[in-house]
């Protein structure tokens, strides 16, 4: 019998840096695979995640019901075509390009959307505490870097 608390420690082991936190993140939305998805999660009050062009949910009941409204059309197959990173030893930012494919009745689709992961160090390993998505396009690759630049 697995003891969930086993179980717990063993995933909080497989995840020591936030690359492995972000692995996880993305596989488990490939595989459509919920609990696996919660399980990067940290428990605070105040993690968050907005999906591209919805509402901020707030909590892990609130994130878990958006993220099961996501899967419950099928599993996604996401490809991080660019991922830049900030880190410390306690917090982690990773702002990426995802590629999205689905397939639909109208056969594949694809999509790009531009997201933030933020990871905090915690006793159970690191942890998501925010994923922030936005549309995007495949022309957003290429990074802005101009010094002196309004970006609004």
């Amino acid at each position: 019998m697995n003891d969930p608390r086993s179980i717990k420690a063993t995933q909080a082991a497989l995840m020591v840096s936030a690359d492995d936190t972000e692995a996880t993140f993305y596989e488990a939305l490939q595989q459509g695979d919920l609990d696996r998805v919660m399980s990067v999660w940290a428990e605070e009050d105040e993690i968050a995640c907005v999906h591209p062009g919805g509402p901020r949910a707030v909590g892990v009941v609130a994130i878990r019901a958006s993220l099961e409204a996501v899967l419950s059309q099928g599993s996604l197959h996401v490809t991080l075509e660019q991922v830049r990173r900030l880190e410390t030893a306690t917090c982690a930012v990773h702002h990426v390009l995802e590629k999205i494919q689905a397939m639909t009745p109208e056969g594949l689709q694809q999509a790009y959307v531009m997201a933030t992961n933020v990871y905090l160090r915690t006793a159970q390993g690191w942890r998501m505490v925010l994923h922030h998505a936005s549309p995007g396009q495949p022309h957003d690759m290429p990074d802005v870097v101009e010094l002196g630049a309004t970006l609004h």
